[in-house]
């Protein structure tokens, strides 16, 4: 997998140097020699990922960070800090700044192409969420604002063999409001499917088992996949951080641990691992919306047209009986004149709620529109079916609607319309059609009742 990668250096040699390291990975690569070009360069290009040089004339790295965070329109690009800088100090004010990590000049191969094939892991999830959701956005599916829950303490899962130092790293992380729960060997880990955690800080010092197994655990687990790791490193073992990097960890600390480096890491990881769930919360949404009536929760036309669809082809296969009942609510228009579309809305819903505790579990309720509601009956026979809609039509007649906030009291019945698949040859259009015709001639026979038609 290649990515296409902004270099952001005042030194050409550097530029150079990183280019033909990165190419030779095959890459594509994208040149900028100073923070106003590398803003411009990141608005029009829209870099997978960006390293950035930090001591560079006139905007120095640090800002130029800080304000891809703020373009909504490349906040989501990841950036790597490239820098003679090696001091807590300086990573800190870098991750506060927005970065995801610095890599230390010279830059070793190793742990450049480790970082970005983590970012480019990272992006294969969010590029993909973000494009559905912006499908979801232009159909006005999903909600822009991010919700509050983005901005709350972290939920830190520590394993550290090692009671003192996760005693130590546990009070680091509690003082500043993050709840950690805290591991000391490899069992116990169902905790993890009840706790959702935001980052999995594992202890690459660990000796009573083995830590790399367990990332690669988390890695493979449908309840840990999309969780942040953050791995605490011993200098001398650099071997091992970086097959940790491979395996999926998303960042790496050394010991021993800086508070405020740790505290900047957490943050900078619970940002991407709550940032991964609200696209995913939000693409779910987008396709629940997408199949929801969102005033009585039922299904709509499109989910309906379906599913229909699948049944009859079922029943075909399986030679088994599908009946299908439509049902409108009589004098709809009187109610909505009357009492008002407020009142109007709430009737629809009631009647929802009454035709779901009506009908089975394997039943499907649907609102095509306006009053109209239809209901699926797998391996359902007329007769049956039209048992079901009677005992559907006395739970929506037994007892007024209260509406407007319990103010008013309304009379409301439904008429129903039968019918049943004839066979292979038989269409949807056809099947509504009957079932429609069906109903049509409970209302010319009074309303408030259920009639049946045969092919």
């Amino acid at each position: 997998m290649s990515a296409r990668i902004l270099i952001v250096d005042d030194i050409e040699a550097n530029r150079r140097l990183l280019q033909a390291k990165l190419e030779a990975q095959y890459h594509s690569i994208l040149l900028a020699n100073n923070g106003p070009q590398a803003l411009e360069m990141a608005a029009e290009h829209d870099p997978e990922i960006i390293l950035l040089d930090v001591m560079m004339p006139g905007m120095d790295g640090f800002e130029v960070c800080r304000r891809l965070k703020a373009n909504p329109a490349t906040n989501h690009i990841p950036v790597v800090m490239v820098t003679a800088l090696s001091d807590a100090e300086d990573r800190v004010r870098g991750l506060d700044a927005g970065a995801e990590d610095f890599l230390t000049k010279p830059v070793d191969d190793f742990l450049l192409n480790s970082r970005v094939n983590t970012l480019m892991r990272y992006n294969a999830v969010t590029s993909e969420l973000r494009k559905r959701e912006a499908s979801g956005l232009k159909a006005g599916a999903v909600e822009v604002s991010l919700p509050e829950s983005a901005n709350l303490s972290a939920r830190v899962f520590l394993i550290d063999d090692n009671p003192r130092s996760s005693a130590r790293i546990s009070g680091m992380l509690r003082d500043h409001g993050h709840k950690v729960m805290t591991l000391l060997d490899s069992g116990g880990m169902g905790d993890l499917a009840q706790e959702r955690a935001d980052v999995l800080l594992v202890s690459l010092l660990c000796t009573t088992f083995d830590p790399l197994k367990l990332c690669a655990h988390f890695k493979t687990s449908d309840v840990t996949r999309a969780v942040s790791i953050l791995l605490i490193c011993d200098p001398q073992e650099r071997a091992k951080a970086v097959k940790g990097l491979e395996i999926g960890a998303s960042d790496m600390i050394m010991a021993p641990i800086d508070k405020q480096e740790l505290l900047a890491r957490i943050r900078t990881q619970t940002r991407r691992t709550r940032y991964v769930e609200i696209l995913r919360q939000r693409v779910d949404r987008g396709l629940e919306l997408s199949v929801i009536d969102q005033l009585t929760g039922l299904y709509n036309r499109r989910y309906m047209n379906n599913q229909l669809q699948q049944f009859m082809h079922r029943a075909v296969i399986g030679s088994k009986p599908l009946s299908v009942m439509m049902l409108d609510v009589d004098h709809f228009k009187h109610i909505n004149d009357t009492h008002g579309h407020q009142a109007g809305d709430e009737v629809l819903q009631e009647i929802a709620d009454r035709l779901r505790q009506n009908v089975r579990p394997m039943d499907v309720v649907c609102r095509p529109g306006g009053e109209e509601f239809l209901v699926i009956l797998p391996d359902t026979p007329g007769d049956l079916a039209c048992a079901a809609a009677e005992r559907v039509r006395r739970a929506i007649a037994a007892g007024k609607f209260s509406v407007l906030g319990n103010s008013r009291q309304v009379s409301v019945t439904i008429s129903a319309g039968v019918s049943s698949l004839t066979g292979a040859d038989d269409t949807m259009a056809e099947l509504t059609g009957r079932a429609d015709s069906a109903l049509y001639q409970a209302k010319s026979a009074g309303r408030n009742r259920v009639e049946s038609k045969a092919a």
